[in-house]
């Protein structure tokens, strides 16, 4: 009986999901943008979440949707201190550290301010690269 309940246990811990995280700190600790993929189970489908930091007023947390798999690449833009503008293919999305606001873009911004990094899935894992400095 023993050994049945430790080959269970090893069992359900195997069929654990997987969790991933990449942040871009924005002046502070407190101000963040952080993307999250996350797997309930074992091979089952990730799910992409914004989570938008300005500490002490606001974190939110907003789902992404058609960000599946290691498709996920979303390049960050600046116009301006406090506001990130997001692009992931053909959806374009707008956020705000000081009121964690986020909103999707009907059409493209005609200019997006100056390009920070990029979230993309590269070999499986997820990460934030900044772009060099020039």
């Amino acid at each position: 009986m023993k050994r049945l309940a430790i080959l269970f246990s090893a069992l359900l811990l195997g069929a654990c999901g997987n969790s991933q995280m990449a942040s871009l700190e924005a002046g502070d600790r407190d101000h963040s943008i952080s993307i999250i993929r996350e797997q309930a189970y074992l091979n089952g489908p990730w799910e992409t979440t914004l989570i938008v930091a300005g500490f002490p007023q606001c974190q939110r947390r907003y789902p992404l949707k058609g960000m599946a798999g290691d498709k996920v690449r979303i390049t960050v833009y600046r116009p301006e201190p406090g506001v990130f503008i997001l692009n992931s293919g053909k959806r374009w999305y707008v956020t705000a550290l000081q009121s964690c606001g986020f909103q999707m873009y009907q059409e493209p911004p005609p200019e997006p301010g100056e390009m920070v990094g990029t979230f993309q899935v590269k070999d499986g894992v997820l990460s934030y690269l900044a772009k060099p400095p020039a």
